[in-house]
């Protein structure tokens, strides 16, 4: 699984539909609307977590994973420290950060990727990549 920033993460693009994921991955483990209604697929095998928003039509606009396979710029980032993996963000222009701090958990978040790393005792545990919005100020999306 490979996290392309601005687009998704392997073939599953920002701005599909859930028919458009279903054909790709089946039918998710657990399917539930969030307190905003928009319709939320888990792939638990996958550790995947895939947001489809209803203010955009149920477009996906939002994925999150903990999937120690997941790479980024073909590196896996998963379970490294986070002083190891920010060379090479930095590498491939990925900054600024901004930090957050909840319960000792520190947050990486760069707006212009729309990227968050979450990063706990240093190591990466999660990371979430969001759809990017135009100079119009609406999601770019990719599909």
């Amino acid at each position: 699984m490979e996290i392309k920033l601005k687009y998704g993460i392997d073939n599953l693009l920002f701005g599909m539909k859930e028919q458009d994921v279903t054909k790709i991955l089946g039918k998710p483990d657990t399917q539930y609307k969030d307190e905003e209604e928009n319709v939320v697929f888990m792939y638990n095998a996958r550790k995947l977590r895939l947001i489809f928003y209803k203010e955009e039509d149920f477009r996906l606009g939002y994925m999150t994973t903990t999937n120690p396979i997941i790479k980024l710029f073909n590196t896996t980032v998963i379970g490294k420290n986070w002083s190891d993996v920010y060379p090479l963000l930095e590498k491939n222009k990925i900054k600024p950060f901004e930090t957050d701090t909840i319960e000792g958990m520190i947050s990486y978040f760069n707006e212009e990727n729309w990227v968050f790393f979450h990063v706990d005792y240093n190591e990466i545990v999660k990371i979430e990549v969001g759809a990017v919005f135009s100079d119009k100020d609406e999601f770019d999306w990719r599909f």
